[in-house]
């Protein structure tokens, strides 16, 4: 069933529907990705044409196979402390602080958590015990639950500080050697909603930063701007928007200015 056959209808029409349920487009190279990710569900479901698999998600009944197949075909590839040069900046801004409150951070396309939690152990060492929290958000279901059970393979942790690591990580021991899991005070401190970052922000809270690294290379001109507009209407004035180093916001916005390699200033 992994070598199922999919033809050029059905995948411009699943590349149709993934782009109507998240704003990506998947383009004509992804094609082994889509077959690869969704054969196994056809299999399960005892389907033989990603047509008909497509049909079967559309139907109104089919709620959570559909969700499914977005979570499938929704790339997820981090790992604590990525990109190391950011978090020793946002380590910078912690320091000088922000006047009259705990700063508000927002991680708006956290996966399956590694990057809120290296944010939630940056604050941990600047804050301690105070009242502080860190958002996170994303499209995927299965990311969030395994976000929130905070257990990941060790290898996940191969840039995180080892002085971190020691503080806020257990070592599996028996059946979980090999994994680490997160501190649950830690844990306690990251609060995980799902969320559209095509859709418009529900929320109170003005971030003082926000993370959205290595997500704009998924969408179209189009796509970005939309989705850096429903960002900017929740950053505070003078907030930061940080971004994956392989992306650019020229021509984008003319709102965010840029202070050093994939960081943005609201100005």
């Amino acid at each position: 069933m992994s070598n199922l056959a999919i033809t050029d209808h059905e995948f411009n029409a699943i590349s149709q529907f993934f782009f109507a349920e998240s704003g990506i487009r998947l383009g004509v190279n992804k094609r082994s990705l889509v077959c690869g990710r969704l054969a196994p569900r056809l299999k399960a479901l005892q389907i033989d044409k990603y047509g008909d698999y497509l049909h079967f998600i559309e139907a109104a009944q089919n709620e959570l196979e559909r969700q499914l197949a977005v979570d499938l075909l929704t790339t997820n590839e981090t790992y604590f402390f990525r990109e190391m040069r950011h978090f020793s900046f946002l380590q910078e801004l912690l320091a000088q602080g922000w006047p009259g409150h705990v700063p508000q951070i927002w991680s708006a396309a956290s996966s399956s958590g590694e990057e809120p939690y290296s944010i939630a152990m940056v604050m941990a060492e600047q804050f301690g015990d105070s009242a502080w929290q860190v958002d996170a958000s994303d499209l995927s279901l299965r990311m969030l639950d395994t976000a929130t059970r905070g257990l990941y393979p060790l290898s996940r942790a191969r840039d995180m500080p080892p002085a971190l690591l020691k503080k806020y990580c257990l070592k599996g021991l028996g059946q979980y050697e090999g994994y680490l899991l997160l501190d649950e005070a830690l844990r306690r401190r990251v609060q995980f909603r799902s969320h559209n970052l095509m859709e418009p922000v529900v929320t109170s809270k003005k971030y003082d930063v926000i993370f959205l690294r290595n997500v704009l290379i998924y969408f179209d001109a189009a796509g970005k701007k939309k989705i850096i507009s429903n960002l900017i209407k929740v950053l505070q004035p003078d907030g930061y928007l940080f971004v994956g180093h392989s992306e650019s916001l020229n021509g984008i916005t003319e709102q965010l200015v840029s202070v050093r390699p994939a960081v943005y200033r609201f100005a």
